[in-house]
């Protein structure tokens, strides 16, 4: 069955590459695939929102790997032994617990409303993550798929669906690893010369996905057991670009094999949460969670767990001013509600994007990234309008603020967004102005953006 498996997708992947498509033509190695210009959509985004929700959800206990924890590592956590022996009965396995993914009150119009609200410019839900289960009918996870099992629907296809209906882009997390599949212990355990997994489970299942969903961005997992040449990344990435149905609008990240992180791909991610200390030259995404012990939702998040507002705000600011992407996750219930705390978030960074997003959305770095002046500030700019944009998230003390880099003109304008009126201010020299701050408004997300027009 296997061999007869392998040979219909090589049938298949040999006559996808050999359909003629117009402009370039991307070759199945890193030089030519990272030389492809990224989708211009991606980097005028700037923001968007990560979803984690699988089978892990419905024990919801310490985090998504909450089964590596507990049977895969040795010797296995004693928390999430403990865990099992108090909650479960004897004999109890993991996969006992798909059935209780039901998401009966799953409502992707209701998300797809909240991540709107939030002022995100595309969703990022997991397909599949590093257990196997996939969150839509893919025929290569028999019996281990949200139709076959648990809530007997496409996640992945409704969501699709509403989160399109709201014009957000849309983006689908993959592992490319799974930790018990038989297939790939066995490549495994031969060191990785033998391709059983990729060839009769990944490869089919990625480009199942691709053609069923046409997602407009991949974001890769779990490579780094293996190189990309395990992977068959490159040929992939080449179908990807060269002949699917999303070429011209595909963005992907740098995790499609060990050493790839940060070097090879779309966009880098280069680790979770990631924060350079300088301007990067490539572009690049910080992923980050409300939760900060987890990706996956968990029944014991405390209060004092969750990043509040102003700190995702500042996140955001200081990612943008950058150069990068904010990718900012939730971990709804296994029943498929958003807990009200990280919809109360959400909301919270839609409403300050609505006054604030012109410094955000289509934004470019600015030859500065940030100065400490009257409080610390980071510079973010819009070359459409020409106008620089100064973001301080801590409330000063005087009326008086000093930006000590800007080089002003006579015709120079400044106003505080969510105000009309300019405000006042002077030269300073060589460089630099004070400004004349008003009373500034309330704000939960406690920051405030200066907009510089005719400044350099």
């Amino acid at each position: 069955m296997f061999a007869q498996a392998r040979w219909v997708f090589r049938l298949l992947a040999a006559l996808l590459i050999a359909i003629p498509a117009s402009g370039t033509r991307y070759q199945a190695n890193w030089e030519s695939l990272d030389a492809r210009p990224l989708a211009k959509w991606y980097d005028e985004a700037k923001f968007g929102i990560f979803v984690h929700w699988g089978v892990f959800s419905v024990p919801g206990f310490q985090s998504e790997w909450f089964w590596w924890h507990w049977q895969g590592q040795n010797p296995p956590d004693p928390k999430c032994v403990l865990y099992m022996q108090e909650n479960y009965p004897p004999g109890f396995s993991y996969p006992d617990f798909a059935p209780r993914f039901h998401a009966r009150f799953f409502d992707a119009d209701d998300w797809a409303d909240i991540f709107e609200a939030s002022g995100a410019k595309y969703v990022v839900l997991t397909a599949k993550h590093h257990e196997g289960f996939t969150t839509w009918p893919s025929p290569h996870s028999w019996n281990w798929n949200s139709v076959d099992t648990g809530p007997h629907r496409d996640l992945v296809g409704d969501l699709a669906k509403a989160v399109r209906n709201r014009s957000l882009h849309y983006g689908l997390y993959n592992s490319l690893y799974e930790w018990f599949n038989p297939l790939y212990l066995a490549d495994k355990k031969n060191n990785f010369t033998t391709q059983d997994f990729v060839l009769n489970k990944l490869l089919p299942e990625l480009y199942d996905m691709v053609l069923r969903y046409k997602p407009e961005l991949i974001w890769s997992d779990g490579d780094w057991e293996a190189p990309d040449t395990y992977w068959n990344s490159t040929e992939f990435l080449a179908w990807l670009y060269n002949d699917s149905p999303v070429k011209d609008v595909i963005v992907t990240n740098d995790r499609w094999g060990a050493g790839c992180y940060c070097k090879h791909g779309g966009y880098y991610n280069c680790a979770d949460k990631y924060t350079p200390g300088e301007l990067p030259k490539h572009k690049w995404e910080k992923c980050q969670s409300i939760d900060t012990q987890s990706w996956g939702y968990r029944r014991t998040m405390r209060l004092s767990e969750l990043m509040d507002l102003p700190s995702i705000v500042q996140d955001l600011v200081q990612t943008v001013a950058m150069g990068g992407n904010y990718l900012l996750n939730v971990g709804p219930t296994p029943d498929g509600m958003i807990p009200p705390v990280f919809e109360e978030r959400l909301r919270g960074m839609g409403a300050w994007l609505e006054v604030n997003g012109e410094a955000i959305y289509s934004s470019k770095p600015w030859r500065l990234q940030t100065e400490n002046a009257t409080v610390p500030v980071w510079y973010t700019s819009n070359s459409k309008c020409s106008s620089v944009y100064a973001v301080f998230t801590t409330k000063p003390t005087v009326y008086t603020f000093h930006l000590s880099e800007p080089i002003t003109a006579e015709s120079t304008t400044v106003t505080l967004l969510g105000s009309l009126e300019p405000l006042r201010w002077a030269p300073l020299h060589p460089r630099g102005l004070i400004i004349l701050l008003p009373e500034l408004p309330p704000t939960p997300a406690q920051a405030w953006i200066l907009k510089l027009d005719g400044v350099k």
